[in-house]
């Protein structure tokens, strides 16, 4: 009996505990966009993603296109606008720096490509909207 109780005490609180994907994209700065991209780590402009610490830009798809990053122990995609600026601000597109993403509009912005975190600015409320990855092989797919 007492396993029985302990075992839904533990499954409450690990489903409770858990952040749903509304919560974590409620962002109003961003549009919640449809993505579904694949690449190929054969071809040429995606070739640095074979290594561990290179980030590579997609203009593509999302808001302001997609980093695409090799963290060494996997890969990430983010959504390449800050995600605490409107994307129609010119200046709202991040650029990658090493492994970190900035903006520059009224201050300078910066994010870890890494966790996706704000590292440096002010009022910098909404971490990078994160997309899903999935690796087969050489090709990579990035969905939501």
């Amino acid at each position: 009996m007492f396993k029985k109780v302990l075992l839904i005490f533990s499954l409450l609180i690990a489903l409770t505990s858990c952040e749903s994907d509304d919560e974590r994209r409620n962002n109003p700065n961003l549009v919640d966009l449809n993505v579904d991209l694949q690449i190929s780590l054969n071809l040429p402009q995606f070739i640095d993603l074979n290594y561990p610490g290179n980030a590579v830009y997609v203009g593509t798809q999302g808001n302001l296109g997609i980093i695409i990053v090799n963290t060494g122990n996997d890969f990430l995609a983010w959504d390449a606008a800050d995600p605490n600026l409107l994307p129609n601000q010119n200046c709202a597109r991040l650029e990658i720096n090493g492994l970190n993403a900035e903006s520059e509009c009224e201050q300078l912005n910066v994010y870890s490509l890494a966790t996706g975190q704000p590292i440096s600015g002010e009022n910098l409320i909404y971490p990078l909207y994160q997309y899903r990855v999935v690796q087969s092989g050489d090709i990579i797919q990035i969905y939501n």
